[in-house]
């Protein structure tokens, strides 16, 4: 019998040690002001490097822009980028890490001191000393007024009254302290939120022609559990792609007329898509995001219509485009470039030794190598990009309520006692802003009561 009481003894103290050390050592570190400040720098600090740095790019593109030598401000390399994970800042585990442990100290700081202020803020007690309204930065004693008139002023002052037989206690703005409260949980709906972006979204791009289907296919940016959201039972169908230009031959815009077909590939919704129009279906948001040429349809001669695929070129930054090698005679033994650079319809023709030999117009034709070309029609293709990010309604909700927690913590959470006796009205208060705003509404309140009192006695004097 000893033996077991000495064994449950050990096995408590072992139970309440890690509850000790939690309570009295990793709960008031997490609740700490400054750690949570710390943490928030670095989560902004490293917020902004994914700003800068790419995201998301191949491994030449961070060689081409990161090279070892010289390295970006002395230090910053590719393979330094890389293995720290700032190619994908937003989803590598130091950052996620971050992100917990901030919400972690906002929720350590809401039960440790948040909610205790709260339940302080709801409980009322009377003082029962004149001596207790000494410590208050407004009190003043009375002769001319009693406690029902004080409770009947305090309440057109919209203030909830408690009241015992000689002792009132008053209270208002009581929002102000849930305000605080609302604030951290916003943030930590707003944290889940971008947890939920990181792990479950996806981003991909398509480059799809005119009267083609495609399905989501080009992932290039995707969380660890993103997988199940990729859609697999719909795809889409681009029934158009066009551009608009400006007199000057500028773009004005690009369109793309969508439709989304189900398995059976029966069509569930249509939409035209442009920049900063975009469709959505399913959670999955498709923009307008770039474009190109895809293919050509030519005639040599009297022959059928022939579709050659046209290629972006190498300009070296010298503008985009797009070009392909048509044959002239059957044999392919003779032929001719084709270079467009919109879907306006001019094609510049060049001979086998790079010679401008002719230019012509979807449409039209020209005589090339003793062969007759006609252009019937430049296809365009449409660059759409692809989201997905389930924690997006959640990050809007966390920061409605920011703001609506913002706005309830500047209410001024007031406070009044007064205490009847020997002939004499003891009142005083406090608030935890707007102290001067508070202190001009608690003396108008007093001088008006006095007012109404005099009044009341020169009337029944009359």
């Amino acid at each position: 019998m000893t033996s077991d009481t000495s064994f449950l003894s050990t096995l408590s103290l072992w139970w309440k040690a890690p509850q000790r050390y939690f309570r009295q050592e990793l709960l008031p570190l997490l609740a700490d002001l400054r750690l949570a400040i710390l943490l928030l720098l670095a989560i902004a600090v490293f917020s902004i490097s994914g700003t800068v740095i790419e995201q998301g790019q191949s491994l030449a593109f961070y060689q081409a822009n990161y090279p070892e030598d010289p390295a970006l401000f002395g230090f910053l390399t590719w393979k330094l980028l890389l293995i720290v994970g700032l190619d994908h800042v937003y989803r590598t585990w130091w950052f996620l890490a971050l992100l917990i442990l901030f919400g972690s100290s906002l929720t350590a700081c809401t039960f440790t001191r948040q909610f205790p202020a709260l339940r302080a803020a709801r409980r009322w007690k009377f003082y029962t000393q004149p001596r207790q309204f000494q410590k208050l930065a407004l009190s003043t004693e009375l002769s001319y007024l009693t406690l029902d008139q004080l409770k009947l002023g305090l309440i057109e002052k919209r203030y909830r009254v408690f009241q015992e037989e000689g002792k009132l206690y008053a209270r208002k703005g009581l929002a102000g302290r849930i305000g605080p409260i609302l604030v951290h949980a916003s943030m930590l709906i707003i944290l889940l939120g971008a947890i939920m972006g990181s792990m479950m979204g996806f981003t991909a791009q398509e480059m799809t022609p005119s009267g083609e289907t495609f399905r989501i296919t080009n992932v290039f940016n995707a969380g660890p559990w993103s997988a199940g959201r990729i859609p697999q039972d719909w795809s889409v169908r681009v029934n158009r792609f066009w551009i608009d230009y400006t007199p000057e031959g500028s773009i004005d815009q690009f369109y793309s007329d969508l439709s989304v077909l189900d398995q059976a590939g029966e069509e569930v919704k249509r939409k035209t898509i442009w920049v900063n129009e975009p469709l959505r279906y399913k959670g999955v948001t498709l923009y307008q995001a770039d474009w190109a040429i895809a293919a050509v349809k030519v005639r040599i001669n009297k022959s059928p219509v022939l579709q050659f695929p046209m290629a972006l070129l190498d300009t070296q930054g010298g503008g985009r485009f797009w070009g392909t090698w048509t044959p002239t005679k059957p044999d392919f033994s003779e032929g001719v470039s084709l270079i467009a650079q919109d879907l306006q319809g001019t094609l510049l023709v060049y001979d086998n030794n790079g010679n401008l030999v002719s230019t012509v117009r979807a449409g039209m034709a020209t005589e090339v190598n003793g062969a007759i070309l006609a252009v019937d029609q430049l296809i365009g293709s449409t660059g759409i990009q692809i989201k997905s990010d389930p924690g997006i309604p959640v990050v809007y909700l966390g920061f409605g309520l920011l703001m609506l927690g913002v706005m309830m913590s500047y209410v001024s959470h007031s406070q009044v006692w007064a205490l009847e006796g020997d002939g004499r009205l003891y009142v005083g208060g406090r608030t935890n802003r707007a102290q001067v705003t508070f202190e001009q509404e608690l003396i108008g309140l007093l001088e008006q009561l006095e007012l109404t009192s005099q009044d009341k006695e020169l009337n029944a004097i009359a």
